[in-house]
């Protein structure tokens, strides 16, 4: 069985920055990709809020000037996701693809969260062309444009008031006759004038052409089916940490997102840390994603050498 000092699971920023570090630190990560080498940043077309590229960058481009960084300082980055964990005790035991066995020190878990979509067709086809799950990542593309945002909880309510600064007009598609938000972010989205909420509706289909997004077509409850104009159509329904594999050996919140002690990336079981999206609820940027990335390599290279 292969052993190594220090496994990393994840190939989106915060993994393949994790990797950056460990193989500065002499830690010779190994790092598996998991099943969307990149992350998410692989489904955004343009990324402009990322330092160091002022002309604005492709998502798939930018994650793979991170990995090509890590590799060329000597990480080893291989193909594969991880099927079986076992954390109960050092060195940690994890399966890959189901047959690959691979014995760790330290464990970086890096395998990001999923954003949750409606299984919309029309999804599909136009994600990256108008279909987007981050207002703070893409809202920027739909200045002065007419957008629609999909959800009733406080994220939801933000996306809606972050891009009604940004956008000429606001729909807010929510399935009941209530927000589940709190009542302040309710106040903020009923008291701005360019936000429109359009109660009890669902989305039939999102419609566009070559050029992208161009309307939805809305369902109500009692049956009425109509249109709206919009250029952008934004996802705000949630996301799922993919943690599952690790819920038996580490602590994670109601959601599944993985706790750490204080600003580290330290979890409940020594030798195992977080980071990028599958500990975070909040900021889901892959500025922070690659900042965790940073403090976990560094978690564990503190870690090794205590022991």
């Amino acid at each position: 069985m292969e052993h190594c000092k220090c496994l990393i699971i994840g190939g989106g920023p915060a993994g393949y920055t994790a990797a950056i570090y460990a193989t500065r630190a002499n830690l010779s990560p190994v790092l598996y990709e998991g099943m969307q080498p990149g992350g998410q940043l692989t489904t955004t077309t343009e990324v402009e809020n990322f330092p160091g590229y002022p002309d604005g960058v492709d998502g798939t481009a930018l994650v793979d000037d991170i990995r090509r960084q890590a590799v060329r300082l000597g990480a080893d980055i291989r193909r594969g996701a991880v099927t079986k964990a076992d954390l109960s005790s050092r060195p940690f035991r994890v399966e890959i693809d189901g047959e690959t066995e691979i014995e760790a020190e330290t464990l970086i878990i890096a395998t990001g969260a999923t954003a949750k979509y409606l299984g919309l067709p029309s999804e599909k086809k136009f994600r990256g062309m108008g279909v987007s799950a981050c207002a703070t990542c893409d809202g920027f593309f739909y200045k002065k444009k007419d957008v629609a945002v999909v959800g009733g909880g406080d994220t939801a309510c933000e996306e809606a008031t972050y891009l009604a600064k940004l956008c000429n007009k606001v729909y807010l598609i929510v399935r009941r006759d209530v927000l589940r938000a709190s009542k302040a972010m309710q106040e903020r989205v009923l008291n701005t004038p360019n936000i429109e909420v359009l109660w009890n509706c669902n989305t039939q289909e999102i419609l566009g052409d070559e050029s992208g997004v161009t309307g939805a077509r809305i369902v109500r409850k009692d049956g009425e089916v109509f249109d709206i104009r919009i250029h952008g159509f934004f996802l705000a329904i949630g996301h799922h940490p993919n943690s599952d594999l690790f819920k038996e050996w580490i602590r994670t919140d109601e959601t599944g997102y993985i706790i750490t002690e204080g600003t580290s990336s330290r979890t409940n079981v020594e030798g195992v840390f977080a980071a990028g999206d599958v500990k975070d609820p909040h900021y889901r940027q892959a500025i922070t994603a690659a900042a965790s990335g940073c403090v976990a390599a560094l978690d564990a290279e503190r870690f090794l050498a205590s022991i």
